[in-house]
């Protein structure tokens, strides 16, 4: 390990897209695959406790930092290979979702701008927009910390489900070196478009297609509609995206859901209800949030959430993480006194909990 990559002391809170915790005892920069491998086995060969940062776009990290050693992966490759695609986990997500659309390939353009690296995607079944990484990854390339082996996973064996994986179940278990994708080539055509906001910006329906770049710069604007895509100038951005999961309820959970609705705000107001197999209904956390009464912009504190989307918990630029926490305590405790129905948080939290 070069000793440039590795500084002692670090401050994390320039890595991350909150802009909050303290420092690392320890922050090692790798920039090749060999270079993650050794520094995950110097640190489990000596007992320390890891942390891996990609973009730093899905972490809370708590105000007195992290003790131990702080990975930071910045590998770098982008591959094609016809409609197969290849990524070391540092490459930017953003900058490769447009390196597809400009190659002319279909299935990752209505996640662009998402912020972070490529090696989280899988971990949290990135999606937005109506699509899933899930839908186009084929392969995770990752170092086995249990077994000391570098090991290629499957989708299956990637055990993917709503904004959950086999990574993220066993997070000490693998870290992410590639991610593998088969992408498709409708003759410069978009992947058929099944989120609904996104066909009416286009004015087309559900279901069909649009030319590619066409469908990424009007995700682009939907997100940044919404403070979802990284500006540094703008606090509702120093986020990272949406703060909490879209809970996914039983049939009791959901009849209760309506009940509590209807007694609060009034019986000709319903949730929004998608069936997600199993009888279970996604609902969406955004809408709980804004009914329960925290409103785009709520809060007067250095933490409040996003003056363009109440799903956007933000540092206003003088916030601590234990601001941050409070914040998100108050939404969820607040929404559960209201429709009976406990948020989760979608970051993950280090060193600190909810």
């Amino acid at each position: 390990m070069q000793e440039r990559h590795v500084e002692n002391n670090a401050p994390l809170a320039p890595l991350t897209t909150f802009r909050l915790g303290g420092p690392a005892a320890r922050l090692v920069t790798a920039t090749t695959d060999d270079e993650v491998i050794a520094a995950v086995r110097a640190a489990d060969d000596a007992g320390t406790p890891l942390l891996i940062i990609g973009g730093g776009s899905n972490l809370v990290i708590g105000d007195k930092g992290f003790d131990g050693t702080a990975l930071r992966i910045a590998t770098r490759g982008f591959a094609l290979d016809g409609t197969a695609l290849e990524l070391a986990a540092g490459e930017n997500w953003s900058d490769a979702v447009a390196r597809t659309v400009e190659a002319g390939l279909a299935g990752v353009e209505c996640l662009a701008g998402i912020p972070g690296s490529a090696g989280a995607t899988p971990i949290q079944n990135v999606g937005a927009y109506g699509q899933d990484v899930s839908e186009t990854l084929t392969e995770v390339v990752a170092y086995d910390r249990r077994t000391g082996e570098t090991v290629t996973l499957s989708s299956e064996e990637c055990g993917f489900s709503y904004r959950h994986s086999r990574f993220k179940q066993h997070p000490e278990r693998f870290v992410v070196l590639r991610v593998r994708f088969a992408l498709e080539d409708a003759d410069g055509l978009s992947a058929p478009l099944r989120y609904d906001q996104t066909a009416r910006a286009l004015g087309v329906g559900t279901g069909d297609r649009v030319p590619l770049a066409v469908a990424r710069k009007t995700v682009l604007a939907l997100r940044a509609s919404k403070g979802m895509v990284l500006d540094a100038d703008d606090h509702d951005t120093w986020s990272a995206g949406s703060f909490f999961t879209n809970p996914v309820l039983t049939e009791a959970e959901h009849a209760d859901l309506v009940r509590r609705v209807h007694d609060r705000l009034g019986p000709d107001t319903a949730p929004p209800a998608f069936p997600d197999g199993d009888g279970r209904v996604k609902t969406s956390a955004a809408w709980l949030i804004d009914r329960a009464g925290f409103t785009k912009g709520y809060g007067s504190g250095p933490a409040r959430i996003s003056t363009k989307h109440s799903l956007a918990l933000t540092n206003r630029g003088q916030a601590t993480t234990e601001d941050l926490l409070a914040l998100a305590r108050e939404v969820r405790d607040g929404v559960r006194n209201a429709f009976g129905v406990t948020l989760v948080n979608e970051p993950v939290t280090v060193g600190v909990s909810l």
